[in-house]
């Protein structure tokens, strides 16, 4: 029974029909996201297996919904996941035709707790469903790293099940015929190192890969340690034993005996001064 969190999906390559052998209205992959016709009357979507729970888990994407182009009343993508009756479902639908989002926890196609903000592109950039605690968060980020919540519900029984799915859809009422784009399923770009599969099930091959800037370590176990070394002057040595040799110099004569022509001598007054050298540093 894996997370829903272990479906992971850069769309580098082909559409990968294992991890969404439900797909329906020919998505495909175009420059690494995945492309989701939005067409008058029709539906496409990218559908998983059903065999995820999502107790414990969450989905997150990077959503790029249908441009309204011209349309006035629908022009929509949803970010859902299913349960195994059908209308019985969570997630996302956003409508660029009405500048909305709906946060939906719907039974019979119906949710009477709904809310509706206004969808803003840069702040709702990624989405994210999560169960944890007895709850359903509705998250959204600009980066992948920062989440604001912005609806809470008491989690239902079904986000246990084991037969569930994500579903990425795409459909339009009116205006101009074009494609909604998803990309980095469950791979936020803050995130650049793997872990371990959790289970040989949810292990997959890698296709491809992305760059993206890597921020400071979240914590002592993931930062790495530096390999490159650097310069500093030392200092006199502390103790005699790690000190080198150097040589005593003779030191002045306490009298002088005027000679019989030249300057007349002045006793000196200090020792010469010994330097220690050191090749082992202190």
């Amino acid at each position: 029974m894996p997370l829903l969190e272990t479906l992971e999906d850069a769309f580098t390559g082909a559409l990968d029909t294992g991890r969404w052998p439900n797909s329906y209205g020919d998505p495909t992959t175009v420059d690494g996201r995945a492309h989701i016709p939005c067409t008058v009357g029709g539906f496409a979507g990218l559908r998983s297996a059903t065999t995820y729970t999502l107790t414990d888990s969450h989905f997150l994407l990077r959503a790029y919904p249908p441009p309204a182009a011209g349309a006035t009343v629908t022009a929509a993508m949803s970010l859902l996941v299913l349960s195994g009756t059908g209308g019985t479902d969570a997630g996302f639908i956003i409508d660029t035709a009405q500048g909305a989002m709906g946060l939906y926890l719907r039974s019979g196609y119906a949710d009477g707790g709904a809310l509706f903000p206004s969808y803003d592109p840069v702040a709702h950039a990624w989405l994210r469903l999560r169960e944890t605690g007895g709850n359903l968060l509705w998250e959204a980020s600009p980066d992948s790293s920062n989440w604001t919540v912005l609806r809470i519900a008491a989690t239902p029984a079904w986000a246990a099940d084991s037969d569930l799915s994500l579903l990425i859809e795409s459909t339009r009422v009116d205006g101009s015929n074009n494609v909604a784009e998803v990309d980095n399923v469950n791979l936020p770009t803050s995130l650049v190192l793997l872990g371990a599969a959790r289970t040989t099930a949810a292990a997959a091959p890698v296709t491809g890969q992305k760059h993206a800037p890597v921020g400071p370590g979240r914590s002592a176990v993931s930062v790495r340690p530096l390999s490159a070394a650097h310069t500093a002057a030392l200092g006199p040595a502390r103790t005699r034993a790690r000190a080198g040799s150097f040589t005593r110099l003779p030191r002045p004569a306490t009298a002088l005996t005027p000679g019989t022509s030249g300057p007349a001598l002045t006793p000196g007054t200090t020792s010469a001064t010994a330097t220690a050298t050191t090749t082992t540093g202190g």
